[in-house]
């Protein structure tokens, strides 16, 4: 009789210990090293965030590069480079959400709900792995562009201000695609949300520049996120109006933050308690 209530009150406490703030950063460095490990395996991962975009980017400069140079009077790449690298972090969000909707599927967050973890380091791990992988995929994608031709013109402190655009913005993306992916149990929400991305990709500035479009599209083409992100970046490396897109850019990525950080929060806690 006096057995089973000390049991109870032992693992009470062991439940309880995981719960304290010392154990979240390890925990979550835990996680983050999962989550990476798994997305490097992953091909399609690998293959939407770097393969793909980096094809894409040899490509428009081999087919368009020239006649946008000339149309542009600078080097095409200053609006290509930061378009693809954008294209890159937005596909690797949307193939993250499709790992995140299998984990789910298949019981695996249900399963270290139960386990002794802290309960945030399971999202928070999401976060810091989502920028590892950002930051990584913009380094990559920046590299190729170099090797093409693309140039730090404004020296090495606007190139390091250059990457935290990227961050930023995928930070801002990578939230609603995830609020996306908690609350639906289907594909076809993040199939759209890519379809959306990639409609971005063909009326923004990086694609042409903006008189090349008609003019009822140029306002939109404008003010949409992905260009206002690529024009900030093409000033901190060609020169140009830096100010005026980098507020813009923190504009549509803390407020896109602010609208879906708390529904992926509960999203990602009722998908691990399911």
């Amino acid at each position: 009789m006096t057995s089973a209530p000390t049991q109870v009150v032992a693992f009470t406490t062991v439940a309880g210990d995981t719960e304290t703030w010392r154990l979240f950063l390890p925990q979550t460095m835990v996680q983050t090293k999962r989550l990476l490990m798994r997305w490097l395996r992953d091909p399609l991962t690998v293959i939407q965030s770097l393969v793909v975009p980096a094809l894409l980017l040899i490509m428009l400069n081999t087919v368009l590069g020239r006649q946008i140079s000339s149309f542009a009077g600078s080097s095409a790449l200053y609006g290509s480079v930061p378009m693809v690298s954008l294209v890159g972090v937005m596909a690797g969000s949307v193939a993250g959400a499709v790992t995140l909707g299998r984990e789910r599927d298949q019981g695996l967050l249900a399963r270290f709900w139960v386990l002794p973890v802290h309960r945030a380091s399971g999202l928070a791990a999401r976060i810091v792995a989502e920028g590892v992988r950002i930051l990584l995929c913009t380094l990559v994608l920046f590299a190729v562009g170099v090797a093409l031709g693309f140039r730090f013109e404004r020296g090495v402190a606007a190139g390091f201000a250059l990457f935290g655009v990227p961050m930023l913005f995928g930070l801002a993306f990578a939230t609603m695609v995830t609020a996306v992916a908690v609350f639906s149990a289907k594909a076809a929400l993040v199939e759209a949300v890519s379809l959306g991305s990639s409609l971005l990709m063909f009326f923004c500035t990086g694609f042409v520049p903006l008189i090349a479009y008609p003019p009822w599209a140029q306002p939109i083409v404008e003010h949409q996120p992905m260009t206002y992100a690529i024009d900030a970046m093409r000033g901190l490396s060609l020169g140009g109006p830096v100010r005026t897109p980098l507020l813009a850019t923190i504009a549509w990525s803390v407020g896109a933050i602010v609208v879906f950080a708390i529904p992926a929060a509960i999203g990602y806690r009722r998908a691990s308690r399911a």
